[in-house]
């Protein structure tokens, strides 16, 4: 198992992850050199509580009144606080929680209850709590700090896993921070392909370039080498007179109403800053045509100015000082994400009442990974053609990544998908938020504000 977990490490680390820093490293060294503190001192627990599970199950069946303490692990008293314990809601519900990972209020079971499931998910929660901690992945708000206090209390619970529900939460006083992921979904009504859709996807269309594989177009080494089919790529990436689509002037409507806290892109395109959306609001993940610069004397070059060169029958960029090629501000395979996506993502995720997801598979790390960061009480929306964003691979969850969304378990109790296209998605929230006069108005407010030639 730790041959994988340095694999993944590995892996981690080449894509820019969030393994990044020579600390991390050094806890990922620590962590394995401790791994005898591990098998001695928490495995038995953790093993014991897998006992008391199972005695637990029997004892409701014989009648008789069970531990209340069945999932707690205690460490020693200088450990950080347990990898289990209970929270209660501001409407009075206790739920437990594991490894960061909250569960509806414990139900007996029945006679005839399968265990083994769930004993597994409570083992697996616990090792993932565990090297969570040895690695310095948990969040004060999922009860990382060893304050005094003790774990942070959830401030709030849907009523139920329902689009109702959410709208009544938006709706009330106790969601006044909504971070956004958006991904190139978002971005199709607009006229640019997705990447990944079998038959239209930009994926699909790249064989005239003999390409190793279809992500080479995004490799920075490759990029350097033979920088031709990325160019061409990018007249579909770029249309000259692209306009924000609905959702995207759903994404401004969140913002004029104050509830914005940020907008987490994946996105390229640059159709978020064209809405009128505060730069200072967006963190761009995989960067932006926004900006150029070239790849040895680092000149910047505007967006206009590269949108010009890419009109351009096959015509590669080339520096107006040192004639080498001009590179988009983008994030390519090979390259690490801006330092402003790790900068803002901890203190705003702390901070995030409600997450929305639009128009992403939710395939690529770490941005993906960002799903797992909320405090787990918070509520997740889905606005997708099809769910996504589950995460089953073991050495993920056992490294404290989470499994990501949980749509369809009996133990959801906060994340909700609206399926459907973005635009559709984005259209109903609005009705149903009563708020769909004011998105046409600010799509109208769009569309007189363009020059009469568009």
């Amino acid at each position: 198992m730790l041959r994988g977990v340095l694999s993944f490490s590995v892996r981690c680390g080449s894509r820019g992850g969030w393994i990044r820093s020579l600390e991390t490293q050094c806890r990922l060294a620590s962590l394995f050199s401790d791994s005898v503190n591990f098998h001695s001192e928490l495995a038995p627990r953790i093993m014991e509580n897998h006992d008391r599970a199972s005695s637990h199950v029997n004892d409701e069946t014989s009648g008789k009144t069970a531990s209340t303490d069945l999932l707690d692990v205690s460490g020693p008293s200088n450990e950080p606080p347990s990898p289990t314990f209970s929270r209660t809601s501001s409407e009075g519900r206790t739920t437990s929680c594991l490894g960061g990972s909250c569960k509806k209020p414990q139900r007996s079971a029945s006679p005839d209850s399968p265990t083994d499931g769930r004993n597994r998910e409570d083992f697996i929660s616990n090792l993932s709590s565990y090297f969570s901690r040895k690695l310095g992945f948990g969040s004060e708000r999922d009860g990382g700090s060893t304050s005094s206090a003790g774990p942070s209390q959830p401030a709030h619970f849907l009523e139920e896993p329902t689009i109702d529900s959410v709208v009544k939460y938006i709706k009330s006083d106790k969601c006044r921070n909504i971070i956004f992921m958006v991904g190139a979904g978002i971005s199709t009504a607009a006229g640019i392909p997705d990447f990944r859709s079998p038959s239209s996807g930009l994926y699909s269309k790249l064989g005239r370039f003999n390409l190793p594989s279809p992500e080479a177009i995004f490799d920075i080494g490759y990029f350097k080498r033979n920088p031709v089919p990325f160019f061409e790529l990018a007249k579909e990436l770029m249309p000259q007179k692209l306009k924000p689509t609905l959702a995207h002037h759903f994404l401004k409507l969140m913002d004029e109403k104050g509830l914005l806290l940020r907008l987490y892109t994946q996105n390229i395109d640059t159709l978020e800053r064209e809405t009128g959306i505060p730069a200072e609001k967006l963190v761009e993940g995989h960067g932006t045509f926004n900006t150029s610069r070239c790849l040895s004397c680092k000149k910047e070059y505007s967006l206009e100015w590269m949108k010009a060169e890419i009109a351009k029958v096959d015509n590669v960029p080339k520096c107006t000082v040192c004639k080498d090629v001009v590179k988009p501000d983008i994030v390519f395979f090979g390259e690490n994400l801006p330092s402003r996506f790790f900068e803002l993502a901890d203190e705003d995720f702390a901070k995030c009442d409600l997450l929305v997801i639009i128009g992403t598979s939710l395939q690529v790390q770490p941005f993906a990974g960002l799903v797992d960061r909320v405090h787990s009480a918070v509520p997740r929306l889905l606005i997708n053609l099809e769910k996504c964003g589950h995460q089953k691979d073991l050495v993920s969850r056992l490294l404290g990544f989470g499994c990501g969304l949980d749509f369809d378990s009996e133990n959801n109790y906060r994340d909700v998908a609206l399926l459907g296209t973005c635009d559709e998605g984005c259209e109903e929230l609005a009705r149903r938020l009563g708020w769909e006069d004011d998105l046409k108005r600010i799509i109208a407010d769009y569309e007189k504000s363009l020059p009469a030639d568009n």
